[in-house]
């Protein structure tokens, strides 16, 4: 990641998660595993990056790039990230979506 937190290069062809999410009220061990999530993310073989923002009013987007589709396979299946979903779908999301897109260009400014 650059200095503003923004992903450095992934480079075309790569694929992006976009996890877009709107919050159910409290935290409820949240922050915990969204932390936990991140750190586990940056282990996985074909993990290039994330970024991730959520407003005052619980919409969140978290983008995370990944090598290719079997990275983002391996991903969903791990076993610790199953049970936050699972944790998510019980507790901590009101609503939920994913989309997996290919990155055709990319291109950028930083000061």
């Amino acid at each position: 990641m650059s200095g503003s937190g923004l992903v450095d290069r992934v480079g075309t062809g790569h694929l992006a998660v976009v996890f877009t999410s709107q919050r159910t009220p409290g935290d409820d061990g949240y922050a915990q595993t969204a932390d936990e999530m991140v750190r586990l993310a940056a282990t996985m073989p074909g993990f290039l990056g994330m970024e991730s923002a959520r407003g005052d009013d619980g919409l969140g987007i978290t983008v995370a790039y990944w090598k290719d589709e079997a990275s983002i396979a391996a991903w969903k299946a791990q076993a610790d990230h199953q049970a936050a979903q699972r944790a998510g779908r019980e507790r901590w999301y009101r609503a939920y979506r994913v989309r997996v897109c290919r990155v055709e260009r990319e291109y950028g400014f930083d000061r």
